[in-house]
């Protein structure tokens, strides 16, 4: 799979997932994709996340679109105005996907696994933070590899990547700095494509923003681990990873990230409560003291 990236040219993406209506944490994200992508003379994309068909739904799809609209948000490439990378729907890319894993197969880098959620945080060796996945326990790791030749999907099979065993890692983020992690220990084996035959999170996103010649991902620092397995898929694609820039998270009065289940701070319940788009930014960036980010 060949590098499609383009040179000298700012390319940053807002990427929500239609499961719920957007809150203020997701905006102020997207808001600061939309301010680095202005400084650096760049531009936004859209991509729409709905891979997963069970949870996301037609008006959360719709509600994102105006949500962002009324937010103040533009895009110059998205599923409503298209692109020269299109589909922006990632529900109608699993061709793409489809391709990937075939490469990761033949190249004997992922195996099959009948192992659960419920069996990988049974066999965990110690506590995991709520945002992250138990370190896979190796449990499937020694069945070998599946035939390159074979069917990609076995009915009722998730693929995992085969981590490298101990291998220090490091990227620079452009806001934290350096950060660094032991692949095996302080994250295992991931899935890239899951057992209902739904492409993973890690894949389908490093897949899309290599398509889509994205230059930098701004996004939540709950996914600074995820960074790493994606960087493990870049290189085994062959791919150049794009910048990094992992935004702090907005917390509800109990210290915990927001979530869609917070109805009352949804960028809904907000405008029906008369707050302005301005009057949002501000609150949340002073909540965070990020007034460079208040316009």
């Amino acid at each position: 799979m060949a590098n499609l990236k383009s040179e000298n040219s700012y390319r940053g993406r807002i990427a929500p997932s239609p499961t719920g209506y957007l809150h203020a944490g997701h905006a102020l994200t997207f808001w600061q994709a939309q301010e680095r992508a202005r400084a650096a003379s760049g531009e936004v994309i859209l991509r729409v996340e709905d891979l997963d068909l069970a949870r996301c739904r037609p008006e959360f799809r719709r509600a994102i679109l105006d949500d962002l609209k009324w937010f103040g948000l533009p895009w110059s490439e998205g599923p409503d105005v298209g692109g020269p990378f299109a589909p922006y729907l990632q529900s109608e890319r699993r061709a793409f996907y489809l391709a990937a894993l075939r490469e990761l197969v033949a190249g004997g880098l992922v195996y099959p696994c009948s192992c659960s959620r419920k069996d990988v945080a049974a066999a965990a060796a110690a506590p995991h933070d709520e945002n992250e996945e138990p370190v896979y326990p190796g449990t499937c790791r020694a069945s070998g590899n599946f035939p390159a030749d074979g069917p990609l999907q076995p009915a009722g099979v998730n693929w995992r990547f085969r981590v490298p065993d101990t291998e220090g890692m490091q990227f620079l983020d452009l806001r934290l700095g350096q950060q660094c992690a032991v692949a095996g220990r302080d994250f295992g084996d991931f899935l890239v494509w899951r057992r209902d035959d739904v492409p993973a999170y890690q894949l389908a996103v490093v897949v899309d923003d290599a398509a889509m010649r994205v230059t930098e991902v701004v996004r939540g620092q709950d996914l600074l681990v995820s960074t790493f397995r994606q960087l493990l898929l870049y290189r085994a694609l062959r791919l150049e990873p794009p910048a990094f820039y992992h935004t702090p998270l907005l917390l509800d009065e109990s210290g915990q990230r927001l979530a869609k289940r917070d109805a009352a701070l949804s960028l809904r319940a907000l405008r029906e409560a008369g707050l302005t788009p301005a009057e949002i930014r501000a609150q949340a960036a002073r909540d965070l003291g990020l007034t460079e980010f208040v316009i």
